[in-house]
């Protein structure tokens, strides 16, 4: 699918090419494509570079976290569900701690914890695998939950509408936790379906209702704050969060008296191993998307959309964010540069803007996620794993429209 997926960018990116240079006759789009391409091979090195020091970090945190017992703790907790939904892992797996700080800190908006720690859960489901070039039931799911992402506090979004003029910059709180819970569901019972996983019992269903009731009570703590300070303690929520699990992970390995700062390091020194390993994955990702995008093919498809949903007899209201949602799946920095220039554009608390926020909040950059996640263990054969994220995802697009709408005044 990846193999078709990626061919196809660059097959229609030439025919477009091809179209715009002999017909129309503007030959500087080859000049354009060739400096795409080289300038996102080489930010896609610049990521990995970014990237290291955070996997670092985290990577030798988390080996404090494994050797003192804290992430069977935290599996724990899980187990019961992890159990019947991941039937093919281990009770005492170790990357079922993994994999359940991966969806805390997702959960929680802590985007540079929660890729170390999924990129060391999918090792860990990798050591588990029989067939090393193909995603084992258990690494799809992951995958996919990663690639939908729940959010409870979308901090980065809070501070972009607040830098960029909102006069409510929690405008789209709501309709942010209720797109990505809409997602995720999705995901995941996409995944049960394909995988005829049984989630009609009791432990599962518990967990389902408990998790909604949750997402129940954090939005009515936050509809009960003032406007005006609802940016500011999800900020200060998030931050603490982050520096509270540095310093309990800390914390765990001095109870257990570990050496920490050489455990530390024995985690960190796997972090710069996997940066690097993921480089040519992500270069060869990042290439595709930016001729795909610099062709003009995903104006073309805007377009397309806006003519279709005339047609419908459907408000094109929304239309006008529509780009973010196309590249939200393909480049997390594009979706987020075409969220800045809409609101840049039409107005931070515009219509457009707000879809555009919400959108960017509803879902996770998919190509990214599976190219990450799978290149950094060396599988090529992804299974369900791409069809059921990009299912969450239209799901997770559809609803922040609907919710959109529904929330916007």
């Amino acid at each position: 699918m990846l193999n078709i997926i990626w061919v196809s960018f660059f097959l229609i990116a030439f025919v477009l090419a091809a179209y715009q240079s002999l017909i129309l006759g503007q030959g500087e789009v080859w000049t354009q494509l060739v400096s795409s391409t080289f300038a996102s091979a080489k930010t896609a090195f610049s990521i990995c570079i970014n990237l290291t020091g955070i996997l670092c970090l985290w990577l030798g945190l988390l080996k404090i976290a494994e050797r003192s017992g804290l992430t069977a703790l935290l599996a724990k907790a899980l187990r019961p569900l992890f159990r019947r939904i991941m039937p093919g892992v281990p009770e005492d797996s170790p990357a079922m701690g993994s994999m359940i700080m991966n969806i805390a800190a997702n959960v929680l908006g802590l985007d540079n914890a929660a890729t170390p720690m999924g990129l060391k859960a999918m090792e860990q489901l990798q050591e588990l695998n029989p067939r090393k070039d193909r995603a084992s039931d258990a690494q799809i799911l992951f995958m996919v939950i990663n690639s939908s992402a729940v959010t409870l506090i979308p901090i980065t979004i809070l501070m972009y509408r607040a830098e960029l003029g909102s006069q409510n910059p929690a405008a789209v709180f709501m309709p942010i936790l209720f797109a990505t819970s809409v997602s995720t569901l999705v995901g995941f019972l996409a995944v049960a379906v394909v995988q005829r996983l049984n989630i009609f019992n009791r432990v599962v269903m518990a967990y389902l209702l408990g998790f909604a009731a949750f997402i129940a009570a954090v939005a009515g703590y936050f509809l009960s704050l003032p406007e005006n300070e609802r940016l500011r303690v999800s900020g200060d929520c998030g931050n603490f969060l982050l520096f509270s699990v540095i310093t309990v992970f800390i914390l765990s390995g001095l109870v257990k008296k570990l050496n920490v700062y050489e455990t530390f390091i024995g985690g960190a020194k796997e972090g710069f191993e996997i940066a690097v390993r993921i480089i040519p994955y992500l270069v060869a990702m990042l290439v595709a998307i930016a001729v795909f995008r610099t062709s003009g093919a995903l104006d073309l498809l805007v377009l397309g959309f806006e003519k279709f949903f005339a047609w419908l007899g459907v408000d094109t209201g929304f239309v006008a964010a529509l780009p973010t949602a196309l590249l939200k799946p393909l480049s997390g920095s594009g979706a987020r540069a075409m969220m800045i220039e809409t609101m840049q554009t039409y107005g931070a608390d515009s219509f457009p803007a707000f879809v555009s926020a919400v959108v960017q909040g509803s879902t996770e950059t998919t190509f990214y996620v599976l190219a990450v996640y799978f290149g950094a263990v060396k599988i090529t054969r992804v299974g369900a794993a791409l069809p059921c994220a990009l299912l969450a995802d239209l799901a997770g697009i559809a609803a922040a429209v609907f919710f959109s709408y529904m929330f916007y005044e």
